[in-house]
């Protein structure tokens, strides 16, 4: 994620002791964002977000066929 400026201004006034940077990588930034977008659609079949389903196998299938219906939407 992309740091604040009043978090580098501090780290930058604290000198050595402020620790290193995080590195910001946009590219990889950018697919997170969509990944977690993608998460959030989900989230929106109630069964998928409160994980209803009491086997792996189950909740599996319900991700696929929300990610199904999702994908259909968009088409």
């Amino acid at each position: 994620m992309p740091e604040k400026t009043d978090q580098q201004r501090h780290r930058h006034n604290r000198g050595s002791r402020g620790g290193r940077p995080p590195v910001f990588d946009r590219e990889t930034y950018r697919r997170r964002n969509t990944i977690e977008r993608c998460f959030n659609r989900l989230k929106g079949f109630r069964g998928i977000a409160t994980r209803y389903e009491k086997t792996a196998t189950s909740y599996e299938a319900a991700v696929t066929l929300a990610s199904f219906l999702l994908w259909a939407r968009s088409v």
